[in-house]
């Protein structure tokens, strides 16, 4: 087995993704000071607390070290909103992962639709069928290098979720949602498959 010192930040990158399989797609949307709509997705995302509800995504920079619009959005207004990507959409949410000029409207590229947010000025897309809308809490500037990236956390103010997908108050229906996963390079992944285990329960635990 090779063991590989990823001195390489384009060997790290190709190594990561192709390690953490899948990821979960982070579909934000935020607003420039313009006013411009910015709608992007990104898969280094996950969430970081319930109390309070807390989620993460982490932009990277490009090549030649720039940032992306969403971070220089959300560095300018704090907020955003995060939408989750089910299978019937993935399309539209692929053409939004375009390097696009800073004064183009993903929406309109993609023909998503915008829906109003309740608590922030950023859109939901009206596709989705399970969004949060979030307040800034904190960028941590990871490396300014190329390729380098920020963890941006968001607090979540509201979550949206389509009737049809919800089981009870809590639960969803993962057969509905059919969310999609990103594996390394243009690979996507669906979660048809899946199985069950149960945590350990411990009884009789000595105290220290």
């Amino acid at each position: 087995m090779p063991s590989l010192t990823p001195q390489d930040p384009q060997l790290a990158y190709k190594l990561l993704i192709n390690m953490i399989v899948p990821r979960p797609i982070a579909f934000v949307s935020s607003i420039s000071d313009k006013g411009i709509r910015n709608l992007a997705p990104f898969s280094f995302f996950t969430a970081v607390s319930a109390n309070p509800p807390v989620i993460c995504f982490a932009p990277m920079r490009n090549a030649l070290g720039e940032t992306k619009d969403t971070l220089n959005n959300i560095r300018a207004n704090g907020e955003f909103t995060v939408n989750i990507v089910s299978e019937d959409f993935a399309p539209q949410m692929n053409l939004c992962s375009g390097d696009y000029p800073s004064d183009v409207d993903e929406f309109a590229i993609s023909g998503l639709t915008p829906l109003p947010s309740n608590f922030v000025q950023p859109a939901r897309v009206g596709e989705a069928k399970a969004s949060m809308e979030c307040r800034l809490l904190q960028i941590i500037d990871i490396s300014l290098q190329p390729l380098g990236g920020s963890l941006v956390l968001g607090t979540v103010l509201q979550f949206h979720i389509a009737d049809d997908i919800l089981i009870g108050d809590s639960r969803i229906d993962p057969d509905k949602l059919h969310p999609i996963g990103r594996m390394g390079g243009p690979t996507y992944a669906r979660t048809t498959d899946r199985f069950d285990l149960s945590r350990p329960v411990l009884q009789n635990t000595p105290t220290k």
